[in-house]
């Protein structure tokens, strides 16, 4: 991921919110969502030790994962240092700790790993990398939440080209994202979920989600795996 994108961490927030404001919801609407359904959908009694939180940009996601599962300690890991430090001032904890990417090891020490909008400012070649790297990261049996921007929703395109480091991204089909976890040695634990039908706008449709979830025209969406 280019680093220079994420440095300057206080105004990448502004461009995200600019961006997502043609919603009319703000970033942690979002993020709230894409964790609460997750938890929703993990085994039930299920509770990770260890979550990662990988591409964690400024924290907002650490903290609520540590929230959502107080039981567990949660390390973000991102390559802007600059992210990391920001993270680690506003939302570090004895439960919730940052650090760089490279600190990643072999290690299988993770229960769940939680991505959310970094495959698409990764080099198609790299991506695969990428998701081995978070492979050997996580224990025998450990779930990992690949959540990215859905290309087949106009909202969320034009969403995209409002946001400058989002404009030159190279999304993914749910379907590529499928197969790029199967081929890091992932099985699919569940069906791909769809996310986010309904602007604020037309907030009165959005119980309709519930039953929309498997319709490929949400904002987003997130492929599910597991580490046999």
């Amino acid at each position: 991921m280019p680093e220079e994108l994420f440095d300057l961490s206080e105004q990448y927030e502004e461009m995200l919110r600019m961006g997502v404001s043609l919603s009319g919801e703000d970033p942690a609407y979002f993020m709230r969502g894409r964790i609460d359904d997750l938890a929703a959908r993990l085994p039930a009694g299920w509770k990770p030790k260890r979550i990662l939180d990988f591409g964690c940009g400024t924290g907002e996601s650490s903290a609520y994962l540590g929230e959502k599962f107080a039981s567990a300690h949660v390390v973000g890991v991102d390559t802007s240092a600059a992210a990391v430090a920001l993270a680690e001032k506003r939302h570090g904890s004895v439960h919730v700790e940052f650090g760089p990417m490279e600190q990643l090891s072999g290690e299988a020490s993770f229960d769940l790993c939680y991505v959310n909008g970094v495959f698409h400012h990764i080099e198609p070649p790299r991506r695969l990398e990428a998701v081995q790297s978070i492979f050997n990261a996580l224990s025998s049996g450990a779930y990992f939440a690949l959540f990215e921007n859905n290309p087949w929703n106009p909202g969320t395109r034009l969403v995209m080209s409002r946001i400058p480091f989002d404009r030159d991204a190279q999304t993914l089909s749910y379907i590529a994202t499928q197969k790029l976890i199967v081929a890091a040695g992932f099985r699919l634990a569940r069906a791909t979920r769809f996310l986010f039908y309904f602007p604020r706008s037309l907030a009165s449709l959005r119980g309709l989600e519930t039953v929309l979830h498997g319709i490929p025209l949400g904002a987003q969406y997130y492929v599910l795996g597991v580490k046999s």
